[in-house]
């Protein structure tokens, strides 16, 4: 397996603490309904957040984005954000964690009185689930960088299901990911409804081109909290930054290729659909990648 994901392994991991609904439970014995609403039609929203020297790395903005999914697709939460951290503070405490930590909270609508779409059958408050495990990104996959294909499954438009929601209906994204790896490449590169480049299945993509720094509109795409802090990063230094239309034909011929997320940072591509990018210096991304890196020690002081 190789990927923005890959994390070096850690033995820690088979005995961590999970949360669910107020309680902690073994990993191996952490478990919720199968009439629960994210299993049954997946009915959730979701956040992944990272854990630094005992510091939740940009927390308001994962938590807003949280709770303006919930609001969209109109699952209340019954608790406030103080609340929340609290309990992925717990949760981390519970666990004896520090920093390298990756944590996922998901919430659903709920448990539901029987298989089914309607909202109206679900039986009490939405559940919470927070999984915290001890993960330090591959340091190989950083050097060395990924390989992406262009999947023929294209983002969607935000009248059917915005690509900004940060939802439990993940499968689209999966099936382009399979298509990716069915073609030898390690994630996959999607493009919006027009033709043009958008994202990628799981993390937010860019390109440098004559030392610009290109991504795409935003309209089509997940705005990754990562994504949002390395357009901020090339405001502050000075980096021209366009956020734009562009297709193929700019990113095969582009300088470096890297796409960002929140558990990798900045992750260089090296080939899209078997072309080289760039001259594999990875030069602006490295640079890019150090100022994220003070960002997020910013943040944590």
């Amino acid at each position: 397996m190789h990927g923005t994901h890959n994390a070096q392994e850690d033995p820690r991991n088979e005995k961590v603490k999970i949360f669910i609904n107020g309680d902690f439970y073994d990993r191996h014995e952490a478990k919720i309904s199968v009439f629960d609403s994210a299993y049954l039609v997946g009915d959730g929203v979701w956040e992944g957040i990272r854990l630094h020297h005992g510091k939740l790395v940009f927390w308001k903005d994962h938590s807003s984005r949280l709770w303006q999914s919930a609001k969209v697709v109109g699952i209340n939460l019954p608790f406030s954000k103080a609340e929340l951290k609290e309990w992925v503070m717990q949760t981390v405490e519970a666990n004896k964690m520090h920093d390298q930590v990756h944590i996922r909270i998901m919430v659903s609508r709920g448990i539901k009185k029987t298989p089914s779409q309607d909202p109206r059958l679900t039986i009490g408050k939405a559940n919470v689930v927070i999984i915290a495990e001890h993960k330090a990104a591959s340091l190989e996959t950083k050097e060395k960088g990924i390989s992406l294909f262009t999947s023929t499954f294209r983002r969607g438009r935000p009248d059917y299901l915005d690509p900004r929601l940060n939802c439990h209906s993940k499968l689209h994204e999966v099936q382009a990911l399979m298509q990716a790896l069915e073609a030898g490449a390690d994630e996959a590169l999607m493009l919006d409804p027009h033709g043009f480049v958008s994202t990628c299945n799981a993390t937010n993509f860019f390109i440098v081109v004559e030392d610009e720094v290109w991504t795409s509109t935003g309209q089509y795409c997940m705005n990754g909290i990562t994504r949002g802090k390395v357009i901020e990063l090339c405001k502050e230094k000075g980096v021209s930054c366009h956020e734009k239309n562009f297709s193929l034909f700019d990113v095969y011929g582009a300088e470096e290729a890297f796409v960002t997320g929140s558990f990798g940072g900045l992750t260089p591509v090296h080939t899209i659909d078997g072309k080289s990018i760039g001259d594999g210096s990875f030069k602006q991304t490295k640079k890019l990648s150090e100022w994220y890196k003070e960002k997020i020690q910013h943040e944590i002081d």
